[in-house]
């Protein structure tokens, strides 16, 4: 893990196959998200590179920098059926934050091995200045990941 990224992991108790399902589709992103600031979102399920769709955001639930409510494009940058899916934000910032999220799947004994990653390498030099990265802690990257745990593991 770099200073600039970070990378959680979680053995969870359910195929790549069904994790998948739900992180290719837009409201499993708002239904897992742990920082509030996911409200709602608009489109089908994701299935390459490319595809886009849109998430009702609000900032203030980080109460962090004063954005309030907006949309912003999630387009898909990295896409392995049951294996990979990398995203990065696009139509709030011009130029682009390019910040990237993603996570990779591995068959495990129990299930599937999860990796989470957050990695804001390759930001702006402007962006860089405002001195507000990471937007995300790696904390909220743990509690996603039992946010999804809780949601596709079966008792």
């Amino acid at each position: 893990m770099s200073e600039e990224r970070f990378d959680v992991r979680r053995q969870i108790a359910a195929t790549p196959a069904e994790i998948f399902a739900l992180l290719r589709s837009p409201a499993g992103h708002v239904a897992i998200d742990s920082s509030g600031m996911l409200r709602s979102a608009e489109g089908g399920p994701v299935t390459g590179v490319g595809d886009e769709f849109i998430v009702h955001m609000d900032r203030e639930s980080l109460n962090d920098f004063p954005m309030g409510r907006y949309d912003v494009t999630v387009l898909i940058t990295a896409f392995e059926e049951n294996a990979h899916l990398e995203w990065t934000v696009v139509g709030v910032s011009d130029p682009p934050v390019e910040h990237l999220y993603g996570y990779r799947l591995e068959p495990s004994e129990i299930g599937t091995l999860v990796t989470s990653y957050y990695d804001w390498s390759r930001i702006a030099p402007q962006y860089r200045e405002m001195d507000i990265f990471p937007l995300i802690p790696e904390a909220g990257l743990r509690a996603t990941l039992g946010i999804l745990a809780r949601t596709v593991e079966k008792d």
